[in-house]
């Protein structure tokens, strides 16, 4: 019995990954010996970067926060120091969004830690 080199299951492998390499550049999107290692890295790279866009948004909202306190004359870490010693458990992300879109607020918050300092 012949040995069988183009068979369905051997295209549908080689298929989907020609399908996820759709977009890459040169032969990355058409050739299966090269678009597999491309796929196989750029399965790393969006594995790496799933963790650390979490570190990235994080020191985002920390650079937003300590502009927003620096402005009301006091530092990043005086300011956090004060929240927990007035005992206001706001996150990050909160804070950083009420430093841009309620200055306002943020502001009473920021004389509230003034306060307690």
């Amino acid at each position: 019995m012949p040995r069988a080199v183009d068979g369905t299951k051997h295209k549908d492998r080689r298929k989907k990954i020609i399908e996820q390499a759709k977009g890459y550049w040169g032969r990355r999107s058409t050739n299966y010996r090269v678009a597999k290692d491309a796929v196989a890295k750029a399965g790393q790279y969006a594995y790496r970067d799933r963790r650390r866009k979490k570190r990235d948004f994080r020191s985002l909202w920390i650079a937003r926060i300590s502009a927003g306190v620096q402005a009301e004359g006091i530092n990043y870490s005086q300011f956090m120091h004060g929240l927990k010693l007035a005992n206001i458990e706001i996150n990050r992300k909160a804070l950083s969004n009420m430093a841009i879109e309620d200055k306002a607020a943020f502001s009473q918050l920021v004389a509230q830690v003034k306060k307690v300092l």
